[in-house]
């Protein structure tokens, strides 16, 4: 499988290319975006290339990944992990226990969910070193929606394509979000 997953608009959808393999997915409500461009809460996806470094899953959805690479962390999602999207805190953009941490005016998003977008998730690079304020939190390659809508700013794709292609990461993977105009 190849090192580097491609995603780019072909013929108004877009797709996610992983060596020989395609596969339809969804990006985020108001398109791609560059770097300088991306802000909180935009709902767009940010144009540029990042290394996957977790998988996250819920266990009474999905089976645990067979990860082949020691370069991921594999994650169980409980009822207390979220994501801090609050630009102001110390936390943005970063893993929360939200039954440890005082969230009672901390924004973030809940890995629990009752839909099934979050039952497996790859965490990318994107705005982690460094973390820059209000430049996008979360951005996340998810399972799709049942209507398979657009996204907030990650990448979605149906569960067993996610699935297969994360138990086909042997090394270092990176996503590349690539606008094609």
């Amino acid at each position: 499988m190849s090192k580097n997953w491609i995603v780019k608009k072909v013929n108004k959808k877009y797709i996610l290319r992983a060596g020989t393999k395609v596969f339809e997915c969804q990006v985020g409500g108001a398109g791609l975006k560059t770097q300088s461009q991306k802000k909180e809460g935009d709902r767009a996806t940010p144009i540029g290339k990042w290394k996957l470094l977790s998988v996250y899953y819920r266990s009474k959805k999905v089976m645990k990944p067979l990860l082949k690479s020691k370069k991921l962390k594999i994650n169980k999602i409980t009822e207390r992990c979220g994501w801090c999207d609050d630009h102001s805190s110390r936390y943005y953009n970063k893993y929360i226990n939200i039954k440890k941490i005082s969230i009672e005016k901390l924004g973030f998003e809940k890995l629990w969910r009752e839909d099934d977008a979050y039952d497996l998730i790859i965490e990318t690079s994107h705005n982690t070193k460094p973390i820059t304020k209000n430049k996008g939190s979360a951005i996340f390659i998810h399972c799709s929606f049942s209507d398979l809508r657009n996204t907030a700013g990650c990448i979605a794709l149906k569960k067993n394509a996610l699935m297969f292609l994360i138990n086909k990461i042997k090394n270092e993977v990176f996503v590349e979000i690539k606008n094609n105009f």
